[in-house]
């Protein structure tokens, strides 16, 4: 919690053939040893990541890949890890040899080009001769690019101005988490429940971020346990602008907050910073569609282990199995790509996305639209099963107007559900 997390850091993969200075010239831009080099072609195997503080960008997130020439079984393995970093690519250079174009370079470029990921080409190692934009194979003509010398510093700093030119406009903004939902000097509460399923010792990042967002923010933040709500409300001159809780204890947050006071949720903040917030809103109206035997795909985008209720492999699944009314077929898909999870899903729900950038997290999106399977995240799911969605998106008037149709769902279903059941009022998670 010390350093910039990866999903808030600029991506730049550095992509080309073996043995063309990949990682020489990272070397050199990063004026530190962070990639091993060596004359034998292959030394990358594996997409190494690296980050560092790359003045004026800030904090980065180098790739330094396999080469894309790479031979042999393990040599294809090697070039499909390296393109499976395209979605978490924000930026790219394109590394080659003096005057070297060819059948590699031009299919990294076509693939950059479909995914609208801007890039440089780097021509590198021209320390033995003078490069000439005069003797470019035509391919290359009208393509963005500087001739660099990894070993003399040649071109080092061109590319920097040029990285800072290509780089998307909000990466030198950072987007803000709650600080603009505050007025100045406005006051939130952060609900923040300390369990076992909680980290020793620490608070989980979009816990962690909402309070630096807050203080960046100039803006007065308070944290207390679900059980020091109440206290909290008391020892306040006014109330709250605004309060932010754990989805798993949403429900009683929302009946003790006043209805005057905005309430949200640390997992829809994070949907309205890394992806498309009424989308997701509008997603979970295929909660209330569920019926026995449909199958649902849980996506996080970082590995933990495992806790003894997990919230996305226990705690979710029991409650869209009760709205359901029986059983349902889940799948769970923990990592960085989306294609390590094949198949057909009548509803994917995904994790709030806080190690993903704002790119890998859209591009979640539109895969899961292409597919014409609807996506929600947990925070969403949650709230929608406690009947309080439109509660938690009422400072979000975009999306509270996307999720219309998950509300009357939501209603619905509930009734529905409790009709059946016996049940009276809400269906609850348990205890955190």
């Amino acid at each position: 919690m010390l350093d910039a997390p990866k999903g808030l850091r600029l991506h730049i993969g550095l992509f080309g053939r073996r043995n063309v200075g990949k990682s020489s010239l990272l070397n050199a831009l990063a004026a530190q040893s962070v990639s091993i080099v060596s004359n034998t072609p292959g030394t990358t195997t594996d997409p190494v990541e690296k980050t560092l503080e790359f003045a004026p960008l800030g904090p980065v997130v180098f790739l330094d890949t396999a080469g894309l020439d790479d031979e042999g079984e393990l040599g294809t393995q090697r070039t499909e890890r390296t393109l499976a970093v395209l979605p978490r690519t924000d930026m790219a250079l394109v590394v080659t040899a003096e005057n070297v174009w060819g059948h590699y370079e031009e299919t990294i470029v076509s693939r950059l080009r479909e995914q609208a990921i801007p890039f440089l080409v780097v021509m590198n190692k021209t320390e033995s001769s003078v490069a000439s934009k005069d003797r470019l194979p035509d391919a290359m003509r009208g393509l963005p690019m500087v001739c660099a010398s990894a070993k003399t510093g040649e071109g080092l700093e061109t590319i920097r101005r040029e990285l800072v030119r290509l780089s998307p406009g909000e990466s030198l903004h950072e987007a803000q988490l709650v600080a603009d939902l505050l007025p100045e000097k406005g006051v939130v509460i952060l609900v923040v429940p300390i369990d076992s399923g909680a980290p020793k010792g620490r608070l989980i990042l979009p816990q962690v971020q909402t309070i630096r967002d807050a203080l960046d923010g100039r803006k007065l933040c308070l944290v207390v346990t679900e059980g020091e709500l109440g206290a909290a409300f008391a020892c306040l001159k006014e109330p709250p602008a605004l309060v932010v809780c754990d989805s798993q204890v949403v429900r009683r947050v929302a009946l003790e907050t006043p209805q005057s006071v905005p309430l949200t949720t640390f997992s829809i903040l994070m949907a309205r910073l890394k992806g498309d917030l009424p989308l997701l809103a509008a997603g979970a109206a295929a909660i209330g569609n569920l019926k026995p035997g449909d199958s649902v795909l849980m996506m996080e985008a970082c590995s933990h282990h495992p806790q003894q209720d997990d919230i996305g492999r226990i705690k979710i699944p029991r409650l869209l199995q009760q709205y359901a009314g029986g059983e349902l077929r889940f799948d769970m898909c923990a990592g960085k790509s989306l294609t390590d999870c094949p198949g057909s899903y009548d509803l994917i729900v995904h994790c709030g996305g806080c190690t993903l950038t704002r790119r890998q997290m859209l591009g979640r999106l539109r895969s899961a639209q292409s597919r014409g399977i609807p996506m929600t995240n947990y925070g969403v799911a949650i709230s929608f099963t406690q009947g309080v969605l439109k509660r938690v998106l009422t400072p979000f008037p975009d999306a509270l107007a996307a999720c219309e149709p998950a509300h009357e769902t939501c209603h619905d279903a509930q009734s529905k559900t409790n009709k059946e059941s016996g049940w009276r009022g809400y269906i609850f998670i348990g205890p955190r």
